[in-house]
């Protein structure tokens, strides 16, 4: 009897942490969308290379959240089902987004030196940066513990997706406040080709988890 009262209760636990979970992607979605489009308005129309493929990144962390909210939504519909296809599909979707983003950031980055462009202004980048950094570490907070409790790396993997955007978040930082003070724009081209060395790193770490890993949410 204990024993069954046991597993009932862990069952209402997994329950609750894979509802738990399709709401922190759901924020993350939402966020991301929002955050995208100022990111790339702005980015745009003050020709700031490093706001602009930040923005992208936005984007991608929304396909990342979108493959999750997928995913966690097929697992409680199907229980009896396999879980690791739908986790290694969630991963290769996130890393699949990170590779793009790198190719183009890469390219407009050696674009930008070459040309010596400078951005109008990057007081937006700075705000956007700094509103970033604080909303990701609480949803990178909230998904690794998740993630831990239903044994998950896709997310987890998602998490990493958020704090990689903190990164990234930082980086943009540092250079608008270095535009900002010195007038050099080759800060904006070498900011973008941070974020392009960070969408490497966190793309090749998604697919080796897809290609090498079990990724099971017992």
């Amino acid at each position: 009897m204990k024993s069954a009262n046991i597993a009932l209760k862990n069952t209402e636990a997994i329950h609750k942490g894979f509802t738990f979970a399709l709401w922190l992607a759901a924020l993350t979605i939402g966020y991301n969308i929002i955050e995208g489009l100022v990111a790339i308005w702005f980015g745009a129309s003050d020709e700031a290379l490093t706001l602009f493929g930040f923005g992208v990144d936005s984007f991608i962390e929304t396909i990342s959240a979108a493959g999750i909210f997928s995913m966690i939504i097929r697992i409680k519909n199907n229980e009896t089902n396999k879980r690791e296809a739908f986790e290694k599909t969630a991963l290769r979707i996130t890393g699949g987004g990170f590779y793009v983003l790198a190719a183009g950031l890469t390219a407009a980055a050696i674009i930008a030196l070459l040309e010596n462009h400078k951005p109008q202004t990057t007081l937006p980048a700075i705000i956007i940066a700094v509103l970033s950094i604080g909303s990701m570490w609480l949803l990178v907070y909230f998904k690794r513990k998740t993630g831990r409790q239903l044994n998950s790396d896709a997310i987890i993997a998602d998490a990493n997706c958020n704090l990689v955007c903190i990164y990234m978040s930082v980086v943009l930082l540092v250079s608008g406040l270095l535009y900002t003070t010195t007038g050099f724009g080759s800060f904006d081209a070498l900011g973008a080709a941070g974020l392009a060395w960070f969408s490497v790193k966190e793309g090749r770490e998604s697919f080796e988890k897809a290609k090498g890993k079990a990724c099971t949410c017992h």
